[in-house]
């Protein structure tokens, strides 16, 4: 039987009557939490992560998936665990709050290390990684799985990120 899997987007997906909007990135180049999971006392396996832009960016653009240890952004939107495979599984995981499980942190947090697991650095205006079986990257108990982006000029991104992972 397979694992149970779970997918969080970033943004309110619960009761959408309209096509998902699309997160600002800093107008900056500076890094911006699109959207984080906390994890409770189990480790995860991430199957899959991808993001969309709502227009083609002007400059590269670098999108990271990352492990950043016990410290997440602050400032969220609580974010949105739907199971995947399984209508009726209950994620093990997920800490729901807007300083745990969330989308849109307006803060970093104070990052003293990070494990990066994945990155893009381009233009194109949609991107989809599935990790092949047995090799995918695991997050230990405790620390925060994180999808950042950073414009690579002044200019805001608006973007739809998303990560599936395995319990």
């Amino acid at each position: 039987m397979a694992a149970p899997l779970f997918i969080m987007w970033n943004g309110a997906t619960g009761a959408l009557t309209a096509p998902l909007g699309a997160l600002a990135s800093a107008a900056t180049v500076t890094p911006k939490t699109m959207q984080q999971l906390q994890l409770g006392t189990s480790k995860i396996r991430i199957v899959e992560w991808g993001y969309h832009f709502s227009t083609s960016p002007t400059a590269p653009v670098t999108m990271e998936l990352i492990d950043t240890g016990a410290v997440g952004g602050t400032g969220g939107t609580t974010g949105i665990v739907t199971p995947y495979n399984d209508a009726n599984n209950v994620t093990r995981t997920a800490t729901p709050g807007a300083t745990a499980t969330c989308y849109g942190p307006t803060a970093e947090g104070t990052i003293t290390a990070t494990r990066l697991l994945a990155a893009t650095m381009d233009l194109a205006t949609y991107f989809k990684q599935q990790f092949p079986l047995g090799r995918e990257p695991e997050v230990a108990p405790g620390n925060f799985l994180r999808i950042r982006v950073t414009p690579s000029t002044a200019a805001a991104v608006s973007v739809i990120s998303y990560f599936v992972w395995e319990e």
